[in-house]
C-alpha cells in the first residue's frame, strides 16, 4: 500500500511533541498513550493512526495532492520501532527507573524530530537492513 509522505512527517511533528511534554512532565501514562499510538500505527496500519486520522481530515483536504507516495511498509516498521522505544520508556516511569524512561523517551523523541524536520526515518533506514537480515537468516535455516 502507497501513502503521501506528508502524513507521516505530519505525524511525527505530533509525536514529537507529545515525547517533549512527556519529557518535561515525566508522565508515564502520556508515554503510554503515544506508544498505543504506534502499536495501532504498527500493527493496524496508517488508515488506523489517530495522528494519520487528524491528518487525513483536517490537513489533507487543504493541500494539493501529493507528487509522489511511498510504501507503507517501512513506515509501519518504523512505528512498531516507535512502540519498542516508548514501551520500554513507560515501563522505566512505571517502575521509577527514571534513567531508563528518560533515555529510551529522548531516542524516539531523536526519531521522531529527524523525520518531522528532515524527512529522515530511521526506522525506514532500518527497514531494508531487517530485512536483508531476515532473507539471510531465512536462507540458513
Amino acid at each position: 500500500m502507497q501513502t503521501d509522505p506528508r502524513g507521516p512527517r505530519f505525524s511525527s511533528a505530533l509525536t514529537a511533541a507529545v515525547l517533549v511534554a512527556v519529557l518535561v512532565s515525566g508522565n508515564g501514562l502520556l508515554l503510554a498513550t503515544q506508544a498505543l499510538v504506534f502499536a495501532l500505527s504498527a500493527f493496524g496500519g496508517l488508515r488506523l493512526s489517530p495522528y494519520g486520522l487528524l491528518f487525513r481530515a483536517l490537513v489533507l483536504p487543504r493541500l494539493a495532492p501529493p507528487t509522489e507516495t511511498e510504501d507503507e511498509r517501512p513506515l509501519r516498521f518504523a512505528q512498531g520501532v516507535g512502540l519498542v522505544f516508548t514501551s520500554v520508556g513507560a515501563l522505566g516511569y512505571f517502575t521509577g527507573v527514571i534513567w531508563l524512561a528518560l533515555l529510551a523517551t529522548a531516542f524516539a523523541l531523536t526519531a521522531a524530530f529527524l523525520n518531522a524536520a528532515f524527512g529522515y526515518c530511521v526506522g525506514c533506514e532500518m527497514y531494508p537492513i531487517v530485512r536483508r537480515a531476515q532473507g539471510r537468516l531465512g536462507a540458513g535455516a
